[in-house]
C-alpha cells in the first residue's frame, strides 16, 4: 500500500511539475498587452485597499503642515495662500478609473462629467484636516484645477460636502483653455503670496515640467530638489498623469498595441 501511494504521489509530482513548466513557458513567450486598462485597475488596487497608500497622503498632509509652521513664523507682505490641485492631491477619483477599465475604455470628458457631477469623490487620508487647519491659521486656499467649466458645478458640491474651506468659485480656478497652470498662478500671485504647492503632477507645481520629455522632467526634478517637502508637496499617483504623457511623447493617436510596444521598452529586467 506504501509503494502504490508513493508511486501515484510520484507521478502527481511530475505530471503537476510538467504543467507548472507549460504555464511558465507559455507565459514567457505571451508579451503583455493592455498595460494601460491593467495598470489602471492594479493602480485602483493600490489607491483604495491599501494602508500604505493612507500612510503616504497622510505623511505628505503631515509634512505640508510642518512647513506651513514654519512659513507662519515669518513676515509677509501679501496674504499668504495654498494652491492645491484636486485629483488624486486630495480627491479620490478612482471609481471613475475603475469603471472606465472594466468597460474597457479609459477617459472621456462625457464620462468624466457624469463621474464629476456626482459629488462623490472621497477626500484622501489627512487632506480634511490641513486644509482646515491652514484656513484656521489665516491662509487662504485656492483650488486650481485641470477639471473645466463643465465640472465646477459638481466640483463645489463635492467640496461642500465634506466641509472643505473656501469651497466658492472664487477660489476653484478651473481650465480655460489652455492646460497649463502657469497662468493661473501668475494671476493669484498678484495679490497673494504662494506659500506652497500641493499636487500629484509635476506640472501642479512649476512650468517647467510642462511638456517636457521624460529625461528633462527627471533632470528639472534633481534641479528643484531643494523644493520638494517644502513649497511643493507631492501626492502619490500611479493610475495617471503627466508621466504616461511624457512616455508616450505627448500623443494621442497610438493604437492600444503600439503602446504596449511602448510601455513594455521602457521596462528593465535582469
Amino acid at each position: 500500500m506504501k509503494k502504490t501511494i508513493l508511486t501515484v504521489g510520484l507521478v502527481s509530482t511530475l505530471l503537476v511539475g510538467c504543467s507548472t513548466n507549460k504555464i511558465n513557458q507559455s507565459s514567457s513567450k505571451t508579451p503583455y498587452s493592455n498595460i494601460e486598462l491593467n495598470g489602471k485597475l492594479y493602480a485602483a488596487i493600490f489607491q483604495q485597499s491599501t494602508a500604505e497608500y493612507q500612510a503616504l497622503c497622510i505623511q505628505a498632509f503631515n509634512i505640508a503642515t510642518l512647513q506651513l509652521d514654519l512659513l507662519l513664523k515669518e513676515n509677509h507682505s501679501r496674504p499668504l495662500a495654498i494652491v492645491t490641485d484636486i485629483d488624486e492631491t486630495f480627491l479620490d477619483n478612482s471609481p471613475y478609473a475603475v469603471q472606465m477599465a472594466r468597460e474597457g475604455k479609459v477617459f472621456d470628458e462625457a464620462t468624466w462629467n457624469s463621474w464629476t457631477s456626482k459629488g462623490n469623490a472621497i477626500p484622501l487620508a489627512g487632506s480634511l484636516d490641513f486644509f482646515n487647519y491652514a484656513a484656521s491659521r489665516g491662509v487662504d486656499i485656492f483650488y486650481i484645477t485641470n477639471r473645466s467649466q463643465n465640472d465646477k458645478q459638481g466640483t463645489l458640491e463635492n467640496l461642500k460636502r465634506y466641509n472643505f474651506p473656501f469651497a466658492d468659485k472664487t477660489h476653484v480656478i478651473v481650465r480655460d483653455i489652455e492646460s497649463s497652470k502657469e497662468t493661473r498662478r501668475q494671476k493669484l500671485s498678484e495679490t497673494h503670496e504662494i506659500a506652497m504647492l500641493l499636487g500629484d503632477n509635476l506640472s501642479d507645481f512649476s512650468v517647467v515640467f510642462d511638456k517636457k520629455t521624460m529625461v528633462e522632467r527627471v533632470e528639472n526634478v534633481h534641479k528643484n530638489a531643494s523644493l520638494f517637502g517644502k513649497k511643493f508637496i507631492i501626492l502619490p499617483n500611479t493610475g495617471y498623469g503627466d508621466w504616461e504623457s511624457a512616455i508616450l511623447d505627448y500623443k494621442r493617436d497610438w493604437s492600444s498595441t503600439q503602446k504596449d510596444s511602448i510601455y513594455n521598452s521602457k521596462l528593465k529586467g535582469f
